[in-house]
């Protein structure tokens, strides 16, 4: 219990560090940039959608009632008003118009496509027609589907077995938990399309519940401190729903951010335990693995690699690959995966040294131990170097400048 607690604290601890690395509040920021002119636009776009189809008529009012009075908290009421008016208006637009609120609309989605991309460092964006199709999915079968769901849920709701006055015990609770499973569903449908790589549902669900959780409790407090902390008013006066609803959308950025890096924490190999291995160490071990595998004739993916004892994280993997890839030493094969595509016979290590964007020098950061054939030799051959380097570059500055003006 006590090794759980620790691993807890610790994975905890990592995902902070990680979240504040990947600028995590800049982020947040700029996507609560991004939503406050995309937000009409995506109502607009929703409510055009709904509109099409007659059997969805009036639909859209009822579900924007429905996520302004469960999923923002009370100071939403103004904005509501603001942001219906708003969507009214642009009802009104010329085709012009219409395409610009789309494109408005598309570049929300795109930074935050950007932005789990970071999380997931994923060098790739998606491109070309497979960028359009799923945005274009998005804005066009997600109000759609939004609708029916909601037209499902409000004939449901109407049975006299629901809401009767002989209802099934405990409907009525399950109605009130609704908005927290429809969080929970969003969120996982989020981790799981949007970033540019395999995300296994497993954990885009337990990133979704984590976030929905989160998000309902910082509702709630959100909720509090505006009830019980009314100095906002005192400042802005009639203006102060504006601030505070920047203020709960940065809040909210900021949770499925973080809800964004602990779905990526889980797929990471379990980095958080990993020891701390400098780069160039962990190259040699993967050009041995490759090179084995040549010898066999087997291409090499991750998970060969961490069979082989080295437990690093996917990024990483690419960050090397990608380096590997620049030196001309190995190549993609059809079924992605790696093979060396040149003699290491006449690949110095002398230029692997020079050419490695990881320096390293001496013994400084090199483990005690390390479960491969060339550690020993490469330690005692580093050790060297450090002793040669102190002996030509050892004097102080004040000797060198002295000596360059003699």
């Amino acid at each position: 219990m006590q090794q759980r607690i620790k691993d807890f604290v610790e994975f905890g601890r990592f995902l902070v560090q990680r979240f504040l690395a990947d600028r995590g509040p800049h982020s947040a920021a700029a996507l609560t940039y991004t939503t406050l002119f995309a937000v009409v636009p995506m109502m607009t776009v929703t409510f055009a959608m709904l509109s099409a189809i007659p059997a969805f008529q009036g639909i859209g009012e009822q579900i924007q009632m429905y996520i302004f009075s469960n999923f923002i908290p009370s100071t939403g009421a103004t904005i509501q008003e603001y942001l219906v008016a708003f969507t009214d208006q642009a009802r009104q637009l010329t085709w012009f118009g219409v395409g610009f609120l789309m494109a408005t609309a598309l570049m929300m989605l795109l930074t935050i496509e950007k932005a789990f991309n970071v999380i997931w460092r994923v060098r790739q964006p998606r491109r070309g027609i497979s960028s359009f199709l799923l945005y274009w999915a998005i804005l066009s079968l997600g109000p759609l589907l939004l609708g029916a769901g909601f037209a499902m849920s409000t004939y449901i709701t109407s049975l006299s077995l629901i809401s009767g006055p002989h209802a099934v015990i405990g409907a009525r609770t399950i109605l009130k938990g609704m908005p927290l499973v429809l969080s929970v569903a969003a969120f996982t449908l989020i981790y799981a399309a949007v970033p540019n790589t395999r995300v296994p549902l497993r954990h885009a669900v337990v990133g979704g519940v984590f976030t929905a959780v989160l998000f309902e409790a910082a509702k709630q407090l959100f909720g509090l401190y505006v009830s019980y902390f009314p100095s906002y008013q005192l400042i802005y006066g009639a203006f102060a729903a504006v601030p505070l609803f920047l203020l709960w959308v940065y809040l909210s950025w900021m949770i499925v951010l973080f809800g964004a890096e602990l779905v990526c924490g889980m797929s990471s190999s379990q980095q958080w335990r990993r020891r701390s291995v400098p780069r160039l160490l962990v190259m040699l071990g993967l050009l041995r693995v490759l090179f084995e595998s040549q010898q066999a004739g087997r291409e090499v993916r991750l998970r060969d690699a961490h069979r082989s004892g080295w437990q690093l994280p996917e990024d990483e993997w690419d960050e090397i690959l990608e380096f590997f890839e620049r030196e001309q030493l190995v190549c993609r094969t059809g079924s992605s995966g790696w093979v060396l595509c040149r003699d290491l016979n006449h690949y110095s290590f002398d230029q692997l040294m020079r050419c490695n964007p990881w320096p390293l020098s001496g013994r400084q950061g090199l483990p005690e131990h390390l479960d491969e054939p060339w550690y020993p030799t490469l330690r005692q051959s580093l050790e060297l170097l450090r002793k040669e380097q102190s002996s030509l570059f050892g004097g102080s500055v004040a000797d060198w400048l002295q000596a360059r003006r003699d």
